[in-house]
């Protein structure tokens, strides 16, 4: 049988321990297996238990205070993430073998891993030579979002990682519940955005006749293509968060090879993964 897997992506401080330890609870809930993975050397502390820990292997601290490699912060880390890439064994023996495992990769927080650094790649296709499907989970604060230029800008990150790694992509807003009634009103229209109607209400901000050109082909590619799309997640929202894991599930077909349930009586035009975000909102 298949194994499972998310890597947990997004900027550093996007909320990816967070979602992870939102998503285990959610997971106890509904009577499922989970379990976490840290891949973050450098993190310092997260509420939940943990299958294996790359600390165990190397951390960043150790390196940079290595007087013979001399690194900083963000050079240490991804020393440290290549040293890991060379070390797929202890990943393997850490996780076992277990059939039907679903885990979380709790993911480092640089955003070069996933651009034009191999190392994520490379853990992509190890994880699929063990049997994983693997969904990326690529986490945007929503709090960082509600400008119309900031959310092109993480558009393109989410972007980048989902050529990258080349696998299923689902990309989140996280800490919902962090934001105002009114800036949430103010953030529906990111989630299925119009990027020409973006455009248009901030063509007065664009001075330059180039960068104008530029977020105009940007824009049309991500609407063209509908390439990058948001799911909101407010961890205080059950509802919400049993959709996002739906949508998780469905692009990594989990559940297809488990025992058949009798499904409950829906519509038949229903489409099980269409969210209606009114409903989502109108608590608020």
């Amino acid at each position: 049988m298949p194994r499972y897997a998310q890597l947990v992506m997004g900027p550093a401080g996007s909320g990816k321990s967070t979602y992870c330890s939102t998503m285990l609870q959610h997971a106890e809930t509904i009577n499922r297996s989970v379990q976490v993975v840290n891949l973050d050397p450098a993190a310092e502390h997260f509420n939940y238990p943990v299958m294996a820990d790359i600390r165990e292997l190397i951390q960043v601290d150790d390196v940079m205070e290595d007087d013979t490699l001399r690194f900083g912060p963000n050079g240490g880390l991804v020393f440290c993430m290549e040293y890991f890439a060379n070390n797929f064994d202890w990943l393997e023996e850490s996780l076992g073998h277990v059939e039907d495992d679903y885990i979380l990769f709790d993911c480092p927080g640089q955003i070069e891993l996933y651009t034009h650094l191999p190392v994520m790649k490379q853990l992509v296709e190890h994880l699929q030579q063990m049997e994983f499907r693997v969904c990326g989970v690529f986490l945007v604060d929503s709090q960082f979002m509600v400008e119309t230029f900031k959310f092109i800008s993480g558009v393109m990150a989410a972007l980048s990682a989902m050529v990258s790694l080349e696998i299923p992509q689902i990309n989140i807003m996280t800490k919902m519940d962090l934001l105002s009634p009114k800036s949430k009103k103010e953030i529906e229209k990111y989630l299925d955005p119009d990027m020409y109607s973006m455009m248009e209400d901030n063509s007065v901000m664009m001075r330059s006749k180039k960068f104008h050109k530029l977020t105009e082909a940007i824009c049309g590619l991500i609407d063209d293509y509908s390439m990058v799309r948001f799911l909101p997640f407010d961890r205080s929202d059950e509802e919400g968060i049993s959709i996002v894991l739906k949508h998780i599930d469905f692009s990594i077909q989990y559940g297809e090879d488990l025992e058949f349930k009798e499904p409950k009586e829906t519509n038949e035009d229903e489409d099980p993964l269409n969210t209606n975000y009114d409903e989502l909102f109108q608590d608020s």
